[in-house]
């Protein structure tokens, strides 16, 4: 039998040109797309990165140096709480009876700041060096032959009696039967132990003039 003719090839009908171009464009669109995505990822993770990093950054700095620094400004604080200025303006008393002088504490120029006013005396609470003072008027309506004295001391209960610090003392100081005056100023450095207790004495109390201004005694810690 002879054999069937053989079946002819069939040629794929060429595409044409408009084709081919809108499928190079959707490859090369797809491409950008992607390489684009890839950037835009990158982009993202880094600053992504970075956030975090910074998030570290101030969380370790919220975590450690304000902290530190709160401290230290709490310690300044609380140490400038702490620190008393210890020092003390006492005034003179008109209502005086007997010796040591008697003073006023509280009214018009006195104050008290860390040392206490204490049986007539100033009561050491902090050992140091101290700068102690007092002033004294003395005044008459008419002159007489008499010493005038002028004595700050101390006393403590760890030691018997008393120690003079400074002492003032005047004599021949006015003539004929006419009103005098006389001003007597004693002030110095003193290394003072805790519970000394610093006084006055006066020759006489009769010829002291107690105004404020006038008669004084005070120290302050340096």
């Amino acid at each position: 039998a002879p054999f069937p003719p053989p079946v002819p090839e069939r040629r794929r009908k060429p595409r044409d040109d408009g084709q081919r171009r809108s499928v190079g464009f959707l490859v090369m669109f797809l491409l950008i797309l992607v390489a684009f995505t890839g950037v835009a990822l990158s982009i993202f993770k880094i600053f992504h990165l970075e956030k975090e990093v910074d998030e570290l950054r101030e969380s370790a700095s919220a975590e450690h140096i304000p902290p530190a620094s709160q401290k230290l400004t709490g310690q300044k604080e609380q140490s400038v709480r702490k620190e008393v200025r210890r020092a003390a303006h006492l005034t003179g008393n008109p209502a005086q009876q007997d010796l040591p002088l008697e003073w006023e504490p509280v009214s018009g120029h006195a104050y008290t700041s860390g040392i206490q006013y204490h049986n007539r005396g100033l009561v050491i609470s902090e050992p140091g060096l101290y700068f102690v003072y007092s002033k004294v008027l003395f005044r008459g309506a008419a002159c007489e032959i008499q010493l005038l004295s002028h004595v700050v001391y101390k006393r403590n209960p760890a030691s018997p009696g008393s120690l003079v610090l400074m002492e003032d003392k005047a004599i021949n100081f006015c003539m004929g039967q006419r009103m005098w005056a006389r001003n007597s100023y004693l002030g110095a450095v003193f290394k003072l132990r805790k519970m000394d207790s610093l006084h006055v004495n006066v020759s006489k109390i009769a010829l002291v003039n107690f105004e404020e201004s006038k008669t004084f005694f005070g120290l302050f810690k340096l």
